[in-house]
């Protein structure tokens, strides 16, 4: 006798879906896109205790800032591929419903003669309304992004911003501020480099400036070098002659309490090369601490793989290789004026600080230690 079938074989199974994740509240997001000479970027987030969660991003690099250092104007290909990286991040903005936001525009409008028509012509095609901020609100967002990576132990700190068209450097004294409230006290600047800090212990801003240097305009100052050292070397030289007015503290080298806390792509790929990193790894880099040995061992192998090792290095990237050497000069001119064992790399920049801004003065970050 067959045995019996049992009642449902061969039957398919039923799937088990699980639940789509709930989507945010709209009310509780915040934007922030900054578009500078080089690149586009967005990220828009929701407050998470004292730090937010990322909840969508956009990078893309557009090059506003192309042929803009022969001819003070922005040119058609380049505010057409950054129309095409607006678009993007309009459709983003509308799919999440956000209404809280800030949008702005640094060096490369600033600078262009026809900057902020282009800023015109962007709202009216995508709805977007971007503002061209000033050298010390663009010194004082990269600042306060910084916070939570800096050191309770620090009691003098550096802080570089090396963009594409400019390089913001800014040097605060935290010695009359409680180890302990160091990294808050960061973060209380988004008022102001001056503002008053009410009850609170004040992060004093000793000297700030923005040098009009960065990766893509000193690179197309010194385009017509063809030999890779020496164009290294010039360019290096000629950042270095431009930090002369920036002297806080000029004669204190001391290393111990002193902090310095870097902040672009190239200080990113550097940390990337001298970890040996295939793949880029934000969870290894960002708050990475290197010495002026290790940053100087990895420019030497730089210039030693000259341009085409360099552009075939999956460490640097094809993208990337056009302006690492640029970076890199400035890099070394710092290292060379403040040498240290405590340069710290910041995967973060003027995104994170309009977000920390915003949220901070809306009161919807917790207080306690990052």
């Amino acid at each position: 006798m067959a045995p019996r079938r049992p009642k449902g074989a061969g039957a398919f199974p039923k799937p088990v879906e699980s639940p789509a994740p709930t989507p945010p509240d709209p009310d509780t997001l915040y934007a922030a896109l900054d578009l500078g000479t080089n690149s586009c970027r967005m990220l828009i987030a929701q407050p998470k205790g004292n730090q937010f969660h990322v909840i969508d991003s956009f990078s893309k690099s557009v090059q506003l800032g192309q042929g803009l250092e022969g001819t003070g104007r922005l040119s058609r290909s380049a505010m057409g591929r950054t129309l095409g990286a607006m678009r993007v991040c309009t459709q983003k903005l509308r799919r999440h419903g956000v209404t809280r936001m800030r949008l702005v525009a640094t060096e490369a409008c600033r600078r262009a003669r026809n900057g902020a028509r282009f800023l015109g012509q962007i709202r009216q095609e995508t709805g977007l309304n971007l503002e061209i901020i000033p050298p010390e609100e663009e010194a004082r967002l990269a600042v306060i992004s910084c916070a939570p990576l800096v050191s309770t132990k620090t009691e003098q700190l550096l802080v570089v911003d090396i963009g594409g068209g400019s390089t913001e450097l800014v040097w605060i004294d935290l010695t009359k501020v409680p180890r302990a409230d160091r990294p808050r006290a960061i973060m209380r600047l988004h008022a102001g480099f001056g503002a008053d800090p009410g009850p609170f212990p004040a992060a004093k801003v000793v000297d700030w400036i923005s040098v009009p240097l960065g990766v893509a305009t000193l690179r197309d100052q010194f385009s017509d070098v063809d030999d890779d050292s020496a164009r290294f070397a010039l360019m290096s030289w000629f950042f270095e002659e431009n930090l002369a007015e920036f002297t806080p503290y000029d004669a204190v080298q001391a290393k111990e309490g002193f902090q310095i806390i870097g902040t672009s792509g190239t200080v990113t790929t550097v940390a990337a090369s001298h970890l040996g990193l295939r793949r880029y790894d934000r969870n290894k880099v960002d708050g990475l601490r290197m010495t002026s040995d290790q940053i100087d061992a990895v420019i030497r192998e730089y210039l030693t793989l000259g341009p085409k090792g360099r552009r075939s290095d999956p460490r640097i990237g094809a993208d990337r290789q056009a302006l690492i050497m640029s970076g890199a000069a400035i890099l070394q001119a710092l290292m060379r004026i403040w040498p240290t064992d405590r340069l710290t790399v910041a995967d973060r920049g003027l995104r994170e600080g309009l977000l920390y801004a915003q949220m901070s003065a809306d009161g919807v970050l917790e207080e306690g230690a990052y």
